[in-house]
């Protein structure tokens, strides 16, 4: 990541918004639910090291994002904002063969934590309608993805633009065609997991995790191939989930 006075503005600023937001939730919360929390945050974690690399963008898509979902609409925002920091810290901490790099992690803790306070807010918004109990969970669902959608390819597509000199709105796009159908297939997976989980019990997410893996998978692969029919292979690299 470039070291020039307005990326340093930039993450200042995301930085500012994720904890004056993450502040307000926490302070608005509702009742914290401490064992759900631990299990989502087990689930996340351990989902949270299976990312893929998007073709032509500078970082990474983890698979942990049916979990981050499933948190933000059955837990407080407390619970989420920590539960999302702690995974975003394990999904981007380097292997042992690159070096810490304290800026990546400031902009990925921020980003994370300003999208899903704000998906949580939304979530559990008053002025959603609850005439029953399924529309008010369908609408909450929508509003959470569409929230982590755009606060996530938002971001990512600015702090890439300010590094490499490169239009942000044509980033976005690129960005958001990769990863658009992932936050489909994740709000569908936590829509079964939330009709499902109150007969068969949250236990039911484990047997969500090998199919997250097998997601995990399929887009090492797809994408891998993207790559290699790219020719020259001249790849501009950013990230869905997480720089």
């Amino acid at each position: 990541m470039s070291n020039t006075r307005p990326t340093y503005v930039f993450i200042g600023l995301m930085t500012l918004a994720a904890v004056s937001t993450a502040g307000y939730a926490a302070f608005a919360s509702h009742t914290p639910h401490i064992f759900l929390a631990l299990m989502v945050f087990a689930l996340a974690s351990a989902s949270s090291r299976m990312k893929v690399k998007l073709p032509g963008i500078n970082g990474n898509m983890s698979v942990n994002l049916p979990f981050l979902l499933s948190a933000i609409v059955n837990l407080s925002a407390a619970e989420v904002v920590l539960i999302t920091c702690a995974s975003t810290v394990l999904q981007c901490w380097p292997t042992k063969n690159r070096k810490f790099n304290r800026q990546q992690m400031t902009f990925n803790l921020s980003m994370m934590a300003f999208a899903t306070t704000i998906a949580s807010l939304l979530a559990h918004a008053n002025w959603i309608p609850s005439s029953t109990t399924s529309l008010h969970g369908v609408l909450s669902l929508l509003l959470a993805s569409a929230a982590l959608f755009l606060g996530q390819t938002t971001p990512v597509a600015g702090i890439v633009a300010l590094t490499e000199g490169r239009s942000a709105m044509n980033l976005w796009r690129d960005i958001a065609q990769l990863s658009f159908p992932y936050y489909v297939l994740s709000a569908g997976v936590t829509s079964m997991l939330q009709a499902l989980g109150g007969h068969l019990g949250w236990g039911l997410a484990l047997a969500v995790f090998p199919v997250m893996y097998a997601i995990h998978r399929s887009y090492r692969m797809y994408f891998s191939r993207m790559v290699e029919s790219i020719h020259p292979p001249v790849l501009v690299r950013a990230a869905g989930a997480g720089r």
